[in-house]
């Protein structure tokens, strides 16, 4: 089954949050740009996806929207696609210091 997990940190911006994780699991995260969440960075493991996510958001009107609004003052967000239960990636991301889950979720339907 995946789990979609957020994670969340006020104590280091996308950059230096990819660093950290890059070096503890081996990955290598590359730059995306989106209409709809703007820039981020994504990296695949060989049981997920992770992606650094900005929570403030260029919107339609000049003004930053949040990606994650549940979270107002987390601004980054670090979200893993992966299977449970808890895999190599869960316990490198719980070993960085000032990052935090927010939250777990499963995928519907997904088995």
């Amino acid at each position: 089954m995946t789990v979609h997990t957020t994670y969340g940190t006020a104590a280091h911006n996308a950059g230096a949050l990819a660093r950290l994780i890059a070096g503890r699991l081996g990955v290598v995260f590359a730059e995306h740009d989106s209409y709809y969440r703007g820039a981020y960075l994504r990296a695949e493991t060989s049981s997920g996806v992770i992606e650094i996510q900005p929570n403030a958001i260029p919107g339609d009107d000049g003004e930053d929207d949040l990606y994650e609004a549940r979270y107002p003052e987390i601004p980054t967000l670090l979200l893993v696609a992966a299977e449970q239960p808890g895999t190599a990636v869960h316990a490198a991301l719980e070993s960085v210091g000032d990052l935090r889950k927010l939250a777990e979720e499963p995928v519907p339907g997904d088995r």
